[in-house]
C-alpha cells in the first residue's frame, strides 16, 4: 500500500501541493499518494485524527489551521516551537510531530531563487498570523539591518517583537498606517490575497529596487503585487517558497531532499 500524505486547509481546492509532492516523487523514486483534505473551519483536530486512523504518514498545513497544528502537536521541532506555528506534520508511533518548513521556504526562494542577499538590508513582514509568526525566525537569520513588523492591530505585532527579540536583532512593530519607508523587501504575510484584496500600504515603502514578495500565488498577480510594481518595485508571488517549503518537508518525510528548480520552472510555465 502507497504511503498517504495530504494537505489540509480551508479553502483548500486552489492548493498546487498535490502536483509540486507528486513531481517530488516521481524525480526521486518515492511511491506515495498526496491528496488534498478539506478540513471544517470548526473541525481540525477531528480531521487529524481521521487521517492518522487511516494510516496517513503526514501532512501539510495551510490556512487557517497553522496555530491550532501546533496546539495539538505532542512534540515539535525548533523553529515551530518559535513561531508557535505549524505546516508540517508528520504520524509516526502513536505521535504527531510538527514543523515548521514555511520559513526557511521562504528564505531559499529569496535567496536562491529570486537572487535576493538579505544581509543587512532593511525589511517588512506584513502580518502577525501563522505565516509571519513561521517568517520571522529564519528572515533574523539571514543578519538583516531591520525587520519591522507592521500589522492592522498593533497589539499582535507587538507580541511577535517581544516573543523574537534578542541581542543583536533591529526589531520593531507598528500599524500599517505608521509604515515609515522605503524598504529592501516588503513580505505580505497576510491573508488578504486570499479575498482579492491587501493591506493599506503607502506607497512609499517601495523602490524600484524594492523586492515585494506576497506568499500568495494564484494565475494572475495579487492586488498587492499589482499595487507595488505600480509603485515601482519588483513584485514576486508567493509560488517559489511554495515549492521550497514543500521540498523541506518532503526532505523531512522521505530523507531525500529533491531538486527544485526544474519544478518552479515546470509551474511557473504551467506544465506541471
Amino acid at each position: 500500500m502507497r504511503d498517504r500524505y495530504c494537505v489540509i486547509g480551508n479553502p483548500i481546492g486552489h492548493s498546487k501541493s498535490p502536483a509540486i509532492h507528486a513531481a517530488f516523487a516521481l524525480q526521486t523514486g518515492q511511491d506515495l499518494v498526496y491528496e488534498r483534505c478539506l478540513a471544517p473551519l470548526d473541525g481540525f483536530d477531528a480531521t487529524v485524527g481521521a487521517l492518522v486512523a487511516a494510516g496517513c504518514k503526514g501532512a501539510n498545513v495551510t490556512v487557517p489551521f497553522k496555530l491550532a497544528a501546533a496546539a495539538l502537536c505532542g512534540t515539535l521541532s525548533a523553529r515551530a516551537d518559535a513561531a508557535g506555528a505549524v505546516n508540517t506534520l508528520t504520524f509516526a508511533d502513536g505521535q504527531i510531530r510538527g514543523d515548521n518548513t514555511d520559513g526557511a521556504g521562504l528564505v531559499r526562494d529569496i535567496g536562491v531563487n529570486a537572487g535576493f542577499a538579505l544581509g543587512g538590508k532593511r525589511v517588512l513582514l506584513l502580518g502577525a498570523g501563522g505565516a509571519a509568526r513561521g517568517a520571522i525566525l529564519p528572515l533574523l537569520g539571514e543578519a538583516p539591518r531591520e525587520l519591522v513588523i507592521a500589522n492592522r492591530s498593533r497589539a499582535s505585532a507587538d507580541a511577535l517583537v517581544a516573543r523574537f527579540a534578542g541581542p543583536g536583532r533591529l526589531l520593531s512593530a507598528c500599524e500599517f498606517v505608521d509604515l515609515d519607508g522605503p524598504f529592501d523587501l516588503v513580505v505580505n504575510a497576510t491573508s488578504a490575497s486570499l479575498a482579492g484584496a491587501m493591506p493599506p500600504l503607502p506607497a512609499a515603502i517601495f523602490t524600484p529596487h524594492t523586492l515585494a514578495l506576497d506568499m500568495m500565488y494564484g494565475n494572475q498577480p495579487t492586488p498587492f503585487m499589482a499595487f507595488a510594481s505600480g509603485c515601482g518595485a519588483i513584485a514576486r508571488d508567493g509560488l517559489g517558497m511554495l515549492v521550497e517549503q514543500a521540498a523541506e518537508a518532503f526532505a523531512q518525510w522521505r530523507g531525500v531532499r529533491p531538486e527544485t528548480a526544474t519544478i518552479l520552472e515546470r509551474m511557473r510555465s504551467n506544465s506541471l
